[in-house]
């Protein structure tokens, strides 16, 4: 199947708010200042679960991950690590996108997402029963210790499945912009660009009415909250279990987020 290259980028003209595999070498001397520091956040979509193919292993110069010990390194597939599932996601096909725009810049990614969260577990002090780990503050505290290299560029969320039922999806909403807010508060960047990734839609299981519920919630998002944006997944494929993107879906849909982000932020500044 081809995918689609139709972005939903009618959120970006939303912007009422918006004003204006070979072992890594760790940096000794950590990267320049110029970085541009990406923080991914989310459920299992955005760790990812494809198939890590020899492509993912291949560094490419200026693109950086935080790895599990703190320390900057090439960025390859998995670039997260929350569960031993972990593949290719979004993020490393996102900063080699954002690299080549960027071309003077280093871009350095911060994994953080965590498999089957729900939103209530990305609040401070909550912790993920089936983990143990405290998604939202290890997301914090990893993303302050990036930026002593850079500044918060963005934060790509993608997140949402675990509370497709009757309970949460109600509270999804409320919850989603506390959350953006929160984020943004924390990390001292009230103005940070925010995407949102549309929930995988396959032709083999239809959505119910409280995935549609968390979709309307998501595209909404950026008429309500400043600086925001939603990608779309449409056209984008399952690696068989009708959840996860395969490799190639993983990939194209970082290419998406970059391209909305990217347009984002080119409207912003026009703003200006």
């Amino acid at each position: 199947m081809k995918f689609t290259r139709a972005f939903t980028l009618v959120a970006v003209m939303a912007l009422a708010g918006c004003r204006a595999a070979a072992p890594p070498v760790i940096l000794s001397s950590g990267p320049a200042p110029r970085m541009e520091v990406f923080l991914l956040v989310g459920q299992s979509n955005m760790a990812g679960r494809g198939a890590v193919e020899d492509e993912d292993r291949l560094p490419t110069p200026r693109v950086m991950m935080f790895d599990r010990n703190d320390q900057w390194v090439p960025a390859v597939d998995p670039v997260h690590f929350d569960k031993p599932t972990a593949g290719v996601g979004p993020g490393r096909a996102f900063g080699v996108a954002i690299s080549r725009r960027d071309s003077d810049a280093d871009i350095g990614l911060v994994p953080a997402a965590v498999g089957g969260t729900s939103i209530v577990w990305w609040e401070p002090g909550a912790q993920d029963p089936a983990t143990k780990l405290h998604p939202y503050d290890d997301a914090i505290r990893r993303a302050r210790l990036a930026l002593k290299s850079g500044y918060l560029a963005g934060i790509i969320w993608h997140q949402g499945e675990s509370d497709a039922n009757a309970q949460a999806a109600p509270l999804y909403a409320e919850r989603l912009r506390a959350l953006v807010a929160r984020f943004r508060a924390d990390l001292g960047a009230p103005e940070v660009p925010f995407i949102v990734g549309q929930l995988g839609r396959f032709p083999e299981r239809p959505w119910h009415q409280y995935l549609a519920q968390i979709d309307a919630v998501h595209r909404a998002l950026p008429f309500q909250v400043s600086r925001a944006a939603y990608v779309s997944a449409d056209g984008l494929t399952h690696r068989g279990d009708t959840l996860h993107f395969d490799s190639r879906s993983a990939r194209e849909f970082g290419r998406r987020y970059a391209s909305v982000f990217l347009a984002l932020r080119d409207s912003v500044s026009a703003h200006k």
